[in-house]
């Protein structure tokens, strides 16, 4: 008699004997169960064709086994197996016990999920076998670039997301925006509410009735195209993107709130990067002042 593994892999008719674990058990549940990697759906439907038998006789998915019982498994097809995250190491700026910072490239999710099989998170993990723990303090958006916090230890994990959401980190981009702001630094306040169109994607706007928001600029170089020093008081989603084109200085590249036709015409990537980061360590009280370069994609864009 055939195991029940070689039942899910190999093409042919295969027999299992029900064991007194399974008794009263129904057959549905036995075979989701036990015929991992099968999709629920070709499950059902050769319990439904009569080709799933017991004791050579055709059953109904809510038949209940018994002991003894000797079940018919017809050729099962596997779902298509999911890729597997593959290992990558990302420029580090800080590493210690407790935490990695790493530069993040534009154009790479910071974790899987909305159609991305894997991101850094991941590719991490897959490239860091033996370490215990890495999980993401903050995140990034998929085109911003920059220093990004993963910690190695849960108690470190903690206390930064204590740290962030009490704005005891200090995080400083750089943006590259459409105009020329008059003022060499200026304040937007904002408040930000999250919400979800007819279409279903989920946006952020300026509303009175949103979470308050804080961002402080400075003019670092004025052109048709400037950059922007751009310090975060407060950590809301999206924030300097919907401030700035508020404000009328859209972000360029910004697909979601940015100036449209310019982006067509330009074929720009999203031109933010977070580029200093100053806080205390999470368990040692040390002062940490990271930086990392302006990109030279962004470079050569105000060149």
């Amino acid at each position: 008699m055939n195991d029940l593994s070689k039942a899910a892999t190999k093409p042919a008719v295969s027999w299992l004997e029900v064991g007194e674990e399974s008794d009263g058990q129904r057959i549905d549940n036995f075979l989701v169960a036990r015929l991992k990697g099968v999709p629920k759906s070709h499950i059902y439907r050769v319990l439904r064709s009569g080709e799933v038998r017991v004791n050579s006789g055709r059953i109904k998915p809510d038949y209940r086994l018994k002991a003894g019982d000797k079940v018919r498994i017809p050729p099962m097809r596997l779902s298509p197996a999911k890729a597997k995250a593959r290992p990558a190491e990302f420029p580090i700026v800080h590493e210690d016990a407790a935490l990695l910072v790493i530069d993040k490239p534009a154009g790479v999710a910071v974790h899987g999920g909305s159609g991305v099989s894997f991101g850094v998170i991941e590719s991490l993990r897959a490239s860091r076998p033996l370490t215990k723990l890495l999980e993401l303090a903050h995140r990034l958006d998929r085109d911003t670039s920059g220093l990004l916090i993963v910690c190695k230890k849960r108690t470190a994990l903690v206390e930064m997301h204590r740290m962030l959401r009490d704005g005891e980190v200090e995080k400083i981009y750089f943006a590259v925006v459409k105009g020329a702001p008059r003022q060499d630094s200026f304040e937007m306040r904002e408040a930000l509410h999250k919400h979800v169109t007819s279409s279903g994607e989920r946006r952020v706007s300026v509303h009175e009735d949103g979470k308050a928001a804080l961002t402080r600029v400075r003019v670092l170089k004025r052109g048709r195209f400037s950059l922007l020093e751009v310090r975060l008081l407060t950590g809301r989603t999206h924030q300097i993107r919907v401030h700035l084109a508020h404000a009328g200085y859209p972000v360029v590249g910004d697909e979601k709130y940015g100036d449209f036709a310019l982006n067509k015409e330009l074929k720009q990537r999203l031109l933010l990067h977070a580029a200093k980061l100053s806080l205390k360590h999470p368990l040692t009280g040390e002062h940490l002042k990271l930086e990392s370069a302006l990109p030279a994609a962004m470079q050569a864009f105000l060149q």
